[in-house]
């Protein structure tokens, strides 16, 4: 099939405000709008209905949640906190949901180690004397939550692979781009081997621009 404006593949990154600002300057969901870019639609998805009815499911849906889960539930982003096992099933349930919608790949994203320095800084500079002593994450809830996405992805044969520096925002991206490359994925996620929505200008008739480009109108 002929890919258009209209029937060009689509890329949600569905996730929490890491994934929201991985869409600005330097971040890993803003290097993959580019490395897509006139090839495939790639956005943000704060909610999971907007394909439920497509006649063209995404072709990747990446899933990245787990940063806030793991806030200790004692703390003071304990209303954050989602119990582990809960967490667990909510994967699962998404990503059933995804499958069943015939999202044709779908990568879990583990949640990141924390900062502690930095969310301690972030504390005091926002609330001041307020601002409590221990901090409200630790790498250690982490890195369990982190194990969790990783069982769940094994057990629903799916990849795996809080806001980030300019570096962890680059980490991110080339850790994905290791996974999209795979010559093994069908249909292929390689953008050098996808094809165009929209022609090369030199492949455009300059005495005839409507000719070249009425795939828009498709």
């Amino acid at each position: 099939m002929e890919v258009t404006f209209n029937n060009r593949p689509q890329i949600i990154l569905f996730g929490d405000s890491i994934t929201q600002r991985s869409f600005g300057a330097g971040g890993w969901g803003a290097s993959m709008v580019n490395r897509y870019a006139r090839k495939c639609r790639a956005w943000l998805s704060s909610y999971m209905n907007c394909y439920d009815t497509s006649p063209n499911p995404p072709l990747l849906v990446t899933v990245f949640f787990g940063a806030n889960d793991a806030a200790l539930p004692d703390r003071g982003s304990r209303a954050q906190h989602v119990p582990l096992v809960e967490y667990k099933e909510n994967l699962r349930k998404i990503v059933a949901h995804l499958k069943e919608a015939n999202v044709k790949h779908i990568i879990l994203i583990t949640p990141p180690p924390v900062d502690i320095k930095g969310r301690q800084a972030y504390a005091r500079a926002t609330y001041g004397e307020k601002a409590e002593e221990l901090p409200e994450r630790t790498n250690e809830a982490a890195g369990q939550y982190a194990q969790a996405c990783e069982t769940v992805a094994q057990e629903t044969g799916v990849s795996d692979g809080l806001h980030f520096t300019p570096e962890g925002n680059m980490e991110t991206f080339e850790q994905l781009e290791q996974l999209l490359d795979d010559p093994n994925l069908t249909p292929s996620l390689n953008w050098e081997v996808m094809p165009w929505c929209y022609p090369e200008y030199s492949a455009i008739d300059t005495e005839n621009p409507a000719s070249s480009l009425g795939a828009l109108d498709n």
